[in-house]
C-alpha cells in the first residue's frame, strides 16, 4: 500500500515562495511556505482541542474562507476526515448527518450561528468533543479558531496514512431522503488533480477564482486541489458576487474560472458584460447543471474558450476535456475522457454500446472514483458494480470522433408516441428565449401518447409571454414531438440543497395532470 503525501508540506518544499492564495476577505496573500506554516498550526490546534487522531472526523459548517482550506489540509496532515457540511440543509438534516458521521468536533462560521445554537440546545450529539468558532461564538465555552496562533508551526507527527484512506466526505445533491456521503479518498483527490493538470493543461502560472461553495465538490476539486498539486493560485472569495467577478477578471490576474450556469447568466445580464475584457482568460468551464446554448454563444462572441464540463461527486469531479479547437465545432459536447479515466456506455440490458450516436447510461471507472458512500453499503452496491464501474444514471452518446455528449438523466427521459425526449435538450432551447429565467421539463402520463411533456417556467419580472408564443418559438427550433404539451408558470422553481432545480417537488405538484 502507498503512503499518503502531506500535500502542503511537499508543495512548500517545491515552490516555497510561489503565491498560493489571495484572500479577498482579509486582503492577505500567502505563499505556499506561509500557508503550510499556518496549516501546521491548525493541525496542532485540532489535535489539542479535539484530540484528533487518524480516522477521526471533523465537521465544517462554514462559508468560504482561507480557514476552511486550512482545515481541509490539516485533515490531510492528521489523517482525519473532513465532513464538509452543506449549509443549505435544515438543522434536523444537519443533525442526522452529524449523528451518522460521529465527528469529534464542529467548526462553524458566524453566518450559521443560529443553526449551531439550535444544535447545541438539542444537546444530542454525543460524539462531539467541542465546537470551534471562526468569528462570533454561540456560547462562551466554545473554542475560538484564533487560538491556533499559540501553537508551534512545525509539522505535527505524521501518522501512518494510506492513500486509500478517506480525506473528505462530500454530499451528493440527492432529491430523495438525506444526501449520500461520497467518500473521497486521498487517492481519489490525488488522481483527480493528476488527471486535471495533465489533461486540462493547468499549471503553476494559473490563477482561479474560488467563489463556489466549498461544501460542493466543484469548488473543492475542479480547480482548488489541482492548483495546489500544480503550484498554482486560488483567489478565495466568500461567495459569488457578480461585481467582484468582473473586478477580478479586469485585473488581469485570472486565467481560469469555474461556475454554474446561473452565475454566467447573471454576468451576461449585468451592465458590465458588454465592456468586460476576457483576453487574459485561458478558458471558463461550466458545471453543476446543463448550460443553455445562448450562454455559450455570448461567451464565444467575446472569443472566450467557454465549455461545459461533466462530473459528479462520486468521480473526480473532472472526467472530460474538450480542446479549444472543438468547442464551437461540437456545441454541447463535454469532450474526451481524461488520462486515467475509463468510460463505457451501456444499454438498458447492460450491454456495451459501441456505435456512435446511440445514447446509453454513462459508466465511469478509474482511480478518481469513490470507493463508496459513508455508512451506506446498499447505496454503494447499487452505484458500483462488481467490475468497478460507477453507474452514473446519466445518458450520454459519442460521435464518430469518440467525443462525448451528455444528453440527460436516464430517469428524466420520457417517451411520447414511441419517441425518446431528453428534457435537457428542450430546456436548453427554452433558455434561449430572453423572457425565461428558469425552466424544468419532464414527462407526465397521457392516455393517447403514453407520456407528454410539461414545462414549468419562471419568467423575468418584466416579461409577458404565454403558451402560444412559446410553442411558436419551439416549432422553429426542435421537432414537434419534443414540444411540451403543457406550460405552467410559477414565480420561482424549487431547489435542492445543492442549488439545482428540484424536479421531484415539481413532479409531485404538476406530474398528475388530467
Amino acid at each position: 500500500m502507498i503512503d499518503a503525501v502531506d500535500w502542503l508540506e511537499r508543495r512548500a518544499k517545491l515552490s516555497p515562495y510561489k503565491l498560493a492564495l489571495i484572500d479577498t476577505l482579509s486582503g492577505r496573500e500567502l505563499t505556499y511556505k506561509e500557508w503550510n506554516v499556518q496549516v501546521n498550526k491548525t493541525a496542532r490546534f485540532l489535535q489539542s482541542a479535539l484530540d484528533i487522531k487518524k480516522g477521526d472526523r471533523i465537521t465544517l459548517l462554514a462559508s468560504n474562507s482561507v480557514e476552511y482550506l486550512d482545515v481541509l489540509f490539516a485533515c490531510n496532515k492528521l489523517g482525519a476526515v473532513l465532513q464538509n457540511m452543506n449549509w443549505k440543509l435544515a438543522v434536523p438534516e444537519i443533525e442526522m448527518l452529524i449523528k451518522d458521521m460521529k465527528p469529534k468536533g464542529l467548526i462553524y462560521s458566524e453566518e450559521f450561528f443560529d443553526a449551531v445554537y439550535k444544535l447545541q440546545l438539542r444537546d444530542d450529539l454525543p460524539s462531539m468533543e467541542a465546537f470551534i468558532a471562526i468569528g462570533k461564538k454561540t456560547r462562551e465555552k466554545d473554542i475560538h479558531f484564533s487560538e491556533r496562533e499559540s501553537f508551534r508551526d512545525s509539522a505535527p507527527d505524521k501518522p501512518e496514512v494510506n492513500i486509500k484512506d478517506p480525506w473528505v466526505i462530500c454530499y451528493t445533491g440527492g432529491t430523495t431522503g438525506l444526501p449520500k456521503g461520497a467518500i473521497l479518498s486521498l487517492e481519489n483527490i490525488t488522481w483527480n488533480a493528476i488527471n486535471t493538470t495533465m489533461s486540462w493543461g493547468i499549471g503553476q502560472d494559473d490563477v482561479a477564482i474560488l467563489n463556489a461553495p466549498l461544501f460542493h465538490t466543484g469548488a473543492l476539486n475542479v480547480f482548488t486541489t489541482p492548483l495546489v498539486y500544480a503550484g498554482g493560485t486560488s483567489i478565495v472569495c466568500k461567495t459569488f458576487d457578480v461585481d467582484q467577478v468582473f473586478d477580478l477578471i479586469s485585473s488581469g490576474l485570472v486565467s481560469v474560472f469555474f461556475g454554474v450556469p446561473t452565475m454566467f447568466s447573471m454576468m451576461q445580464h449585468h451592465s458590465r458584460w458588454e465592456s468586460a475584457d476576457f483576453s487574459q482568460i485561458k478558458f471558463i468551464i461550466s458545471g453543476g447543471a446543463p448550460c443553455p446554448m445562448p450562454v455559450f454563444e455570448k461567451f464565444w462572441e467575446k472569443e472566450v474558450d467557454f465549455k461545459t464540463g461533466y462530473g459528479l461527486t462520486e468521480a473526480g469531479p473532472n472526467t472530460f476535456w474538450l480542446p479549444a479547437e472543438d468547442v464551437q465545432k461540437k456545441p454541447g459536447a463535454v469532450g474526451y475522457p481524461l488520462m486515467q479515466v475509463e468510460l463505457m456506455l451501456a444499454d438498458i440490458s447492460g450491454i456495451e454500446i459501441t456505435e456512435a450516436g446511440i445514447a446509453g447510461e454513462l459508466l465511469i471507472k478509474g482511480p478518481h472514483r469513490t470507493p463508496g458512500y459513508w455508512n451506506n453499503p446498499e447505496a454503494t452496491e447499487e452505484a458500483i458494480d462488481e467490475d468497478g464501474w460507477l453507474h452514473t444514471g446519466d445518458l450520454a452518446e459519442f460521435d464518430e470522433d469518440g467525443c462525448y455528449y451528455v444528453v440527460g438523466r436516464a430517469k428524466d427521459m420520457y417517451i411520447t408516441g414511441g419517441e425518446n425526449v431528453y428534457p435537457a435538450e428542450v430546456e436548453s432551447v427554452l433558455y434561449g428565449h430572453d423572457d425565461i429565467a428558469e425552466v424544468a421539463v419532464f414527462g407526465v402520463p397521457d392516455r393517447k401518447w403514453g407520456e407528454v411533456g410539461i414545462a414549468v417556467l419562471a419568467i423575468h419580472s418584466d416579461a409577458e409571454i404565454g403558451r402560444k408564443e412559446l410553442v411558436e418559438y419551439l416549432k422553429e427550433r426542435i421537432a414537434r414531438y419534443k414540444i411540451p404539451r403543457y406550460f405552467e408558470f410559477i414565480d420561482e422553481l424549487p431547489k435542492t440543497g445543492a442549488g439545482k432545480i428540484n424536479k421531484k417537488v415539481l413532479k409531485e405538484k404538476f406530474g398528475k395532470l388530467e
